[in-house]
Order: C-alpha cells, then sequence, then structure tokens
C-alpha cells in the first residue's frame, strides 16, 4: 500500500461547483510534490460548512488504485 499526505483548504462554495457538475475532480498537491487529481465525491464525507479544510491521507494499492481517504 501507498500512503499520500496532503492539505485542503476549499470553501463550501467552491466544493459545491466540483460536485455539482462544473468540475468533476479535485487537484491535490502531496507533501512529497506530487499532483494527484482525485473525483470530488470522495471528499463528501468530509465537506463541512465551512467547506474542506485539513490534512488528509490518501491510501492506494501496488498499481494505485484508490483504497481510503481519511481525515486526520
Amino acid at each position: 500500500m501507498k500512503h499520500y499526505y496532503f492539505s485542503l483548504n476549499i470553501s463550501y462554495q467552491q466544493y459545491v461547483t466540483h460536485y455539482t457538475g462544473h468540475a468533476y475532480s479535485i487537484l491535490v498537491c502531496t507533501d512529497q510534490g506530487l499532483r494527484l487529481q482525485l473525483p470530488a465525491t470522495r471528499f463528501r464525507p468530509f465537506l463541512t460548512q465551512l467547506g474542506l479544510k485539513g490534512r488528509f491521507r490518501l491510501t492506494t494499492d501496488q498499481n494505485n488504485k484508490f483504497l481510503r481517504l481519511e481525515s486526520l
């Protein structure tokens, strides 16, 4: 398994724009400098009235297939 760590600070309104169809993915930059494109729907469980704020860990398998996304 591989782990990728990153921080997000996206307002609620910015996220809603992504989730409602204007854009379907969110581009994040990991602590290691990698750019990862993830479906906006993966972040929905972490959405609050303030938006998406905080540290996250993405876990993938050996083939870089999504396993889980966690808020830290």
